[in-house]
């Protein structure tokens, strides 16, 4: 699957079957469905679900909604999602789905209408002991409200444990919202103290703004870390005041208010690219789509640290590079369990109809995460590896005991 994989399972020294399994999704879903427009008309969509692995759990993994949604980006997803289960050692294993579409143009009623459509050609595959789908790009509580509802029509009972990421008052959990970013939060911490740093907090520059980004934005800021360079999907800012950190509080409120980040007061509007590559700070965080890091951004980017709070922000060949300029690479199959593991936690509250208080959540999420983040960092100082192989050494441990043939 990638080089780190590969390279993993040779320390390992794991069964060649094994790794057949671990390489070919168990099950691939492709539909095609229609939907009612608001015109009248009826439009024939796409959609997958692949679910790579259930050898430690019922499959779980998001559904996103994209125009450039494709089966090879779906299966790569399913891939992760496995190994991030494992990294964090919680009882799922590894799938995705997802619509090819772009959502931007759909009216409420229409993504609405979606949505179902998709839940009833996938239902078959789905539900709470086989596979639990969660939000994604471009979907949400409401979207997850809409697949709990139509789950439970085709199965005549209430099943609010087929789906996480749901709204409260369905039997969403509380400090799900927030859990992708405030996972990533406890890991970077945990790396952080491990470095052995002084007392000064670092700067730090985020590209991506939504969900994930503009909560690790604020939780890094009310810990005392500098946010000094953002971007959202429409343009990247540094502060005006070199060094300086944004106030996070009053950039979230302008992006509520005016839908961008662009013109905010006291920022100099700069490209995507130096946002990546000429950001001086401590740490970078990829917090959008893959795909964002290439080689040649890996050899100017300025950051002592990349946290990877977006799936696969790196290309092919970035890696190597960023790990031979000694750039810390902390891996999106560590840095974003935070959200699957609030999942679970949700999974759990819905079959045993007993929900917790946001501190409870709060506490088992630092506690799975910070042990996850101390087993991968063992594994590389053990092996003198990189935290990514690191990642797959504890990831593959746990998946070849579960394997059976």
């Amino acid at each position: 699957m990638s080089k780190p994989f590969d390279k993993a399972a040779a320390l390992l020294k794991i069964k060649k079957e094994h790794l057949e399994i671990l390489n070919t999704p168990q099950r691939i879903v492709q539909v095609n469905f229609p939907v009612k427009m608001d015109s009248g008309e009826i439009k024939i969509f796409s959609g997958y679900r692949v679910q790579h692995s259930n050898a430690r759990g019922p499959y779980k993994g998001g559904i996103r909604f994209h125009e450039s949604c494709d089966l090879n980006e779906v299966k790569d997803l399913a891939f992760w999602m496995t190994m991030k289960c494992a990294v964090a050692n919680i009882p799922f294993g590894g799938g995705k789905g997802g619509v090819v579409v772009n959502p931007k143009k759909l009216s409420l009623a229409e993504k609405e209408r979606l949505t179902r459509a998709y839940i009833r050609a996938i239902a078959d595959v789905i539900g709470p002991q086989k596979d639990i789908p969660a939000p994604d790009v471009y979907t949400d509580g409401q979207v997850m409200s809409w697949v709990y509802d139509e789950y439970s029509k085709i199965v005549h009972q209430k099943t609010p444990a087929v789906v996480t990421g749901k709204p409260l008052k369905i039997g969403g959990s509380k400090g799900r919202d927030i859990a992708t970013a405030l996972g990533g939060v406890y890991v970077l911490e945990e790396i952080v103290k491990r470095l052995k740093k002084g007392s000064e907090k670092p700067t730090v520059a985020i590209q991506g703004f939504g969900n994930a980004g503009s909560n690790m934005a604020n939780l890094l800021s009310r810990r005392g870390f500098k946010i000094i360079g953002v971007a959202d999907s429409s343009v990247a800012i540094w502060n005006k005041e070199i060094g300086q950190g944004f106030d996070i509080k009053k950039l979230m409120e302008f992006k509520q208010k005016t839908g961008s980040l662009k013109n905010f007061p006291g920022s100099r509007e700069v490209s995507q690219q130096d946002l990546i590559r000429k950001t001086p700070c401590d740490i970078l965080i990829p917090a959008a789509l893959g795909g964002l890091i290439g080689p040649e951004d890996a050899l100017a980017v300025k950051a002592k640290i990349i946290l990877e709070l977006a799936n696969g922000p790196l290309k092919e060949g970035a890696d190597e590079i960023l790990n031979n300029r000694k750039i810390l690479v902390v891996p999106d199959i560590l840095a974003n369990s935070g959200g699957v593991t609030v999942s679970y936690f949700e999974w759990l509250q819905n079959l045993k109809n007993k929900y917790w208080e946001e501190e409870k959540v709060f506490k088992e999420l630092e506690k799975t995460i910070t042990d996850a983040t101390k087993n991968v960092w063992k594994e590389a100082s053990r092996f003198q590896i990189d935290l990514r192989t690191a990642a797959y050494v504890v990831a593959l441990k746990r998946l070849e005991k579960a394997i059976e043939i």
